[in-house]
């Protein structure tokens, strides 16, 4: 697929979210999401961190993580999430739908992979029936690999995920089924609500 046609879709899902946001109330956004100890809001303040953080302001908030991206992370979202409204983070991801952000070496692939995955946070905890379109999908799972999987930290030992609308697995073992979508999150180290896993070791995935 061209830069062009995963922009289209990057586009896209930033679109659908921001459609899904806009009809949030005060409660919603403070709910609790699949990452852990962030609510809706800092979940889109760190979606949308990289329209607003300027690279001098990256750099500091690195120093003061001492190099640490994930901790760095972590307190940007809560800040962004404290010191703006409900109506900025919606009007930043609405802004910068089709923004040409890329992590650095994931390319538009990675920003496609980033805006689901953190969409999916937000969806799946709510209990929200939104599939994401299976085009996007098949983009960021193809995109997965022993690097990415390691990086959040998954223990995917003697398991195969193996999707149950799609033609997807993953890893091998025993298999654990579930929607491909659900299982993208598996990959990322979240906990899932128990009634999205089947199979024998399913409840190593969720949260109860």
């Amino acid at each position: 697929m061209t830069d062009i046609e995963v922009r289209r879709a990057i586009t896209g899902e930033r679109t659908d979210l921001a459609e899904l946001l806009a009809g949030f109330d005060a409660e919603r956004w403070d709910a609790p999401t699949l990452c852990k100890g962030w609510r809706v809001r800092e979940v889109v303040a760190h979606m949308t961190m990289p329209f607003r953080l300027s690279g001098a302001r990256f750099a500091l908030e690195m120093v003061r993580a001492v190099g640490s991206f994930h901790r760095m992370a972590d307190r940007t979202a809560r800040q962004d999430a404290e010191q703006l409204t409900a109506e900025d983070l919606l009007k930043s991801l609405w802004d910068n739908v089709d923004h040409p952000w890329k992590p650095p070496g994931g390319g538009f692939e990675g920003a496609l992979s980033h805006d689901v995955i953190h969409g999916l946070d937000i969806t799946v905890a709510l209990g929200l029936d939104r599939k994401v379109p299976e085009d996007r999908l098949r983009l960021v799972l193809d995109a997965i690999n022993p690097k990415s999987v390691k990086f959040f930290g998954v223990d995917l030992n003697g398991i195969e995920l193996r999707a149950d609308d799609l033609d997807w697995c993953y890893g091998s073992g025993e298999v654990v089924t579930g929607d491909a979508q659900d299982l993208l999150l598996v990959l990322c180290g979240r906990k899932l609500p128990a009634e999205k896993l089947r199979g024998d070791k399913a409840k190593r995935f969720t949260s109860s």
